[in-house]
């Protein structure tokens, strides 16, 4: 739901946005009405992504399919940085050769309007954020944290024309709202690809995850720990040492114990542990990292 209101909304503000532009002139119009059509092609990338990564683990995707969402965040990226380059070398043009606009007023109100919808979906998509975790409408989001912010430039802009005259202010905020969706598609990229090129979680996130392990009855020692962020689902593998005269059933019910603990610390993980007796002495993970 969230992904296909953003789609409208996109859609929506593009095509006022490019009849603002057409009526004005303003090259800081143009860069937001740019930028919002990046934002429909990354809403419908979003839209096709979280559709994806909702499908449930198959045959030949037995992790899911939750990585596809860090695919549609890393494509979001490439969009963003490609109109940003593009704009930036327009408004550099600008800059040197300024246009008289027209019709300021008129691209004020839209706008102030545009504004005010692009901060209603960002609400929106903050609440499912924190709801779900998705990675792709965090990334989505990022777009229209970064429309609002590119608003507020175009505003400023054309309120310099409209009341200073100052003619190269429209090229000047271009030109700044392009470095900053540079700025934000590389914050985008980094993220997607720590998903996608497995990264481990952070230390704070693995010390957790020890302690609780440790904590559980029979446990005597973990190693070996590995963990990877899928988007949808958060993987965790670890050894866990235990009496090596324990039976096997007795080890199994430990290594359930130590599972079950590891999954409540996250909204969705697959938790593994892998049994051993402790004080075995075998080529380690740990060790090869060290």
């Amino acid at each position: 739901m969230a992904a296909i209101v953003a789609l409208v909304v996109a859609l929506a503000l593009v095509v006022v946005k490019v009849w603002a532009w057409v009526t004005t002139g303003s090259i800081s119009l143009l860069t937001s009405a740019a930028d919002g059509l990046v934002d429909v092609v990354a809403s419908t990338v979003t839209f096709a992504g979280v559709r994806y990564a909702a499908m449930p683990a198959d045959r030949g995707h037995r992790y899911g399919h939750g990585k596809a969402e860090a695919v549609a965040a890393f494509v979001q990226a490439l969009l963003l940085a490609g109109a940003a380059v593009g704009l930036a070398v327009e408004s550099v043009q600008r800059l040197f050769i300024p246009q008289a606009l027209n019709q300021t007023g008129f691209g004020i109100w839209v706008i102030v309007g545009s504004s005010l919808a692009a901060a209603g979906l960002v609400a929106m998509q903050t609440l499912v954020v924190r709801r779900t975790g998705s990675t792709a409408i965090a990334a989505d989001r990022a777009h229209y944290v970064t429309d609002v912010a590119v608003n507020i430039a175009v505003l400023i802009a054309l309120l310099l024309e409209q009341f200073l005259g100052w003619s190269r202010a429209d090229a000047i905020g271009a030109l700044a709202i392009s470095v900053y969706m540079l700025w934000n598609a590389r914050g985008m990229a980094v993220h997607a690809l720590f998903q996608l090129l497995d990264r481990e979680l952070d230390e704070a996130d693995r010390a957790r995850i020890e302690a609780a392990v440790l904590a559980c009855d029979g446990v005597q020692g973990i190693h070996d720990i590995r963990t990877r962020d899928s988007g949808d689902r958060i993987f965790v593998e670890f050894h866990v040492e235990v009496d090596g005269a324990l039976t096997v059933e007795e080890g199994h019910a430990i290594s359930d114990n130590a599972e079950k603990a590891v999954q409540r610390l996250f909204p969705s993980t697959d938790a593994t542990a892998h049994l051993e007796p402790a004080g075995i002495k075998d080529e380690r993970l740990d060790d090869l990292v060290k």
